[in-house]
């Protein structure tokens, strides 16, 4: 309910760090490194305020050093998934009747504690747990998470302030924005720290609360972020944290009668059993679940022969392999036109052999390890296929070892089958496969790439003609939810690029816009009457 109305704060983009050698936040990043690896915590559920422990205690370990333990967190089962139902049930009605502004003074504390106090500390958390470079940790777990949460209390106020354009004389017309009735799951990824702060907050905001489950592997940064909303003001029950398995999670979740929605970024398969499991339930809820996810994608890139290759190897590099190619916009699939590729395949080897693998915390090197042992293998098993098969091969990387950390080579394939497997699935990792087409086969390359893979989250193309440019945004107008000219098919920017997919890569309600927000309340339309009629009878029925 809106109790008044004021101006909030304009955002800007949190400006971001460059970490050069010499500087004051590298030497603070360094710092906090080292106090991290110092220690082991000890991180306990949050329920109800609370910190919860159990006697089943798992190990954290650096991706990139998995002998090295940074701490434990306590594994919960499904009596904590019920206390955390309850306690955001029993947080309700205060949260959500408490006035939008000082909801919105909660969130942009937290906002100037990420960037300021806190900053350092959660960039290292996300470095070590996620494994990710100074400067990729610096863009999501500080910059983007910020960013979240400024430009969400804006889109918040815009969404109040919208309201009916007419009240004849004698009426007044009005909507409020209620909360979703119940309590909203938040399930988040292990790949950006930012996506994992936003969708329990972003539901928050809005006046909800929430059960919150992170992926295991980011945990240790998702336990810094609890920490910097509590502090910024979030009351007890509103957003619960707590380390379940998925199906236990789910098993409570889905069953409850208050489930209002679920906000979820991960696997295409979990999200699509999750909508079949609510559709299932659906006669078990008192209202009708949101379901707002972002899911899979097969990224591409396409270079036009008019393009600048020095363009398009930049963002061929930086596209397919920052943060290992763990992104869900990363370039996995690039298409080059004939003319261009003699050149470009030079430039792209030519930069790798330049790129250095290893620790987070040697800030020279671009590539660090892989998430986990399971996607180790996953992928080391794609480049040993491919090693066998007659209509691709490896032209630069190929190599990977897991002995001290979860390290894949930066891996180029070339292949002859534009449906060759690694063209078609996701593999979600440090492997880019390229497809060089004829010149004269442009229009048909386009319908290549619009239906060779089920999703449809990011796409770019490069090139120097505007005809082309033109022809390619169309053809490719439902092949990507953000779609980019002339440059990388990663790095949307809150406020600037709102982000999210459609077919097989989720719903495209759109992270980092008033688009979101809208799934978290349910409007009610008031009308106010002054002066009521007093007799049924209508004019034309008098004679």
């Amino acid at each position: 309910m809106i109790k008044g109305f004021f101006t909030v704060p304009v955002p800007v983009n949190e400006p971001v760090l460059q970490y050069a050698p010499g500087s004051i936040e590298r030497e603070l990043l360094k710092k906090a490194i080292t106090s991290a690896y110092a220690g082991e915590k000890d991180i306990p559920m949050f329920i109800g305020g609370k910190e919860v422990r159990t006697e089943k205690l798992k190990a954290i370990r650096p991706p990139h050093r998995h002998q090295h333990v940074l701490g434990y967190y306590h594994e919960g089962e499904a009596s904590h998934v019920k206390d955390a139902i309850d306690a955001a049930l029993a947080a309700k009605e205060n949260w959500e009747m408490l006035g939008w502004e000082h909801r919105a003074a909660i969130f942009l504390k937290a906002a100037d504690l990420i960037a300021g106090k806190y900053r350092f500390e959660l960039n290292a958390a996300t470095m070590l747990g996620q494994s990710k470079n100074a400067y990729q940790a610096e863009i999501d777990s500080a910059c983007e998470m910020a960013d979240f949460l400024r430009f969400n209390v804006k889109y918040m106020s815009e969404i109040y302030i919208q309201q009916p354009p007419v009240s004849p004389a004698g009426s007044w017309n009005r909507v409020e924005q209620r909360p979703l009735e119940g309590f909203v799951f938040a399930l988040t990824p292990f790949n950006f720290t930012a996506i994992a702060g936003n969708l329990p907050t972003s539901a928050a905001m809005m006046g909800n609360v929430v059960v919150w489950k992170p992926s295991n592997t980011q945990i240790y940064s998702a336990e810094v972020l609890m920490k910097i909303f509590r502090e910024a003001g979030v009351p007890d029950g509103v957003i619960n944290l707590i380390y379940v398995s998925g199906p236990v999670a789910g098993n409570v979740i889905f069953e409850h009668p208050d489930f209002a929605g679920i906000h979820f970024t991960g696997s295409t398969e979990v999200f699509q059993d999750i909508w079949k499991t609510i559709g299932n339930n659906i006669h078990k809820y008192k209202s009708y679940p949101r379901i707002v996810g972002e899911t899979g994608g097969k990224d591409f890139i396409l270079v036009h022969g008019s393009a600048d290759t020095n363009a398009a190897c930049t963002a061929i590099v930086r596209g397919a392999f920052e943060y290992q190619g763990q992104k869900c916009s990363a370039a996995s699939r690039v298409y080059i036109a004939e003319s261009l590729w003699p050149a470009l395949e030079q430039k792209i080897k030519t930069d790798l052999a330049t790129i250095k693998m290893g620790p987070v915390e040697d800030f020279s090197h671009f590539i660090n390890a892989v998430i986990d042992e399971k996607s180790f293998d996953g992928l080391a098993n794609v480049i040993k296929q491919v090693e066998s098969a007659s209509d691709a091969e490896i032209i630069a990387g190929g190599k990977y070892d897991k002995s001290e950390g979860y390290f894949i080579e930066p891996t180029v394939i070339k292949t002859t089958n534009p449906r060759f497997v690694t063209m078609e699935k996701e593999l979600f990792g440090p492997i880019l496969t390229i497809y060089v087409y004829k010149d004269a086969e442009f229009e048909d390359t386009l319908k290549l790439i619009d239906q060779t893979s089920p999703y449809a989250l990011t796409g770019a193309v490069l090139a120097g003609d505007r005809y082309i440019i033109e022809q390619a945004t169309n053809a490719l107008r439902n092949s990507a939810g953000n779609f980019y000219i002339n440059d990388k098919c990663t790095g949307a920017v809150v406020g600037q690029q709102p982000f999210g997919g459609a077919r097989g890569s989720g719903t495209n309600d759109k992270a980092g816009s008033m688009i979101n927000l809208l799934r978290w309340v349910s409007p009610r339309t008031i009308k106010e009457t002054f002066n009521p009629p007093v007799d049924y009878r209508y004019p034309f029925l008098q004679e």
